[in-house]
């Protein structure tokens, strides 16, 4: 049996391996969704997205925030992140787990510890934002109780079709 962990990302190294993940994420999307390339594009701005990996440990910066790592037998393998969103609200941002990873229990694994933490920080509710063909995605948030909320009323037009937001209490 593969032996798992799940951590806060807390060293370089830790952030080196979120980082590395957070581009192996879109990569992925884009390996496995290529008819949808040009909206993954246009949302991960290749620019704009290499600046947000180089300030994970800004933007997920403890206390509201973290980075969680999952690794598979001594691998980094997946993450999770979340961030403060407006008062009581986190936002949970890029979880992943690395396609020959998959089969392990690691994004259930990741999501509850985050949920867990976040709750620690004092959030009291969990809110998200995925694309609507991630259905593999859709179904693990909906199995830790996530539902259905309204798009924002300034989401951008071109992401209305392509994008579902949901959220649970914590």
């Amino acid at each position: 049996m593969a032996k798992t962990c799940i951590f806060l990302a807390e060293t370089e190294e830790d952030f080196a391996s979120a980082r590395a993940l957070g581009f192996e994420w879109a990569r992925t999307h884009l390996e496995e969704f290529p008819e949808h390339a040009d909206i993954i594009v246009k949302v991960f701005d290749p620019e704009a997205y290499r600046k947000t990996m180089e300030e994970l440990h800004i933007l997920h910066a403890r206390p509201k925030g973290a980075v969680l790592l999952a690794k598979l037998d001594g691998r980094p393998a997946g993450c999770v992140m979340y961030q403060p969103m407006a008062p009581g609200v986190a936002e949970i941002k890029r979880l992943f787990v690395d396609p020959a990873a998959r089969g392990h229990g690691l994004g259930l694994a990741l999501l509850t510890e985050m949920l867990r933490r976040m709750k620690d920080d004092g959030y009291t509710t969990a809110r998200f934002s995925s694309a609507v063909f991630l259905l593999h995605a859709r179904a693990l948030y909906e199995s830790v109780g996530f539902v259905d909320i309204p798009q924002p009323p300034d989401l951008p037009g071109y992401l209305r079709d392509h994008v579902y937001f949901m959220e649970r209490p914590l």
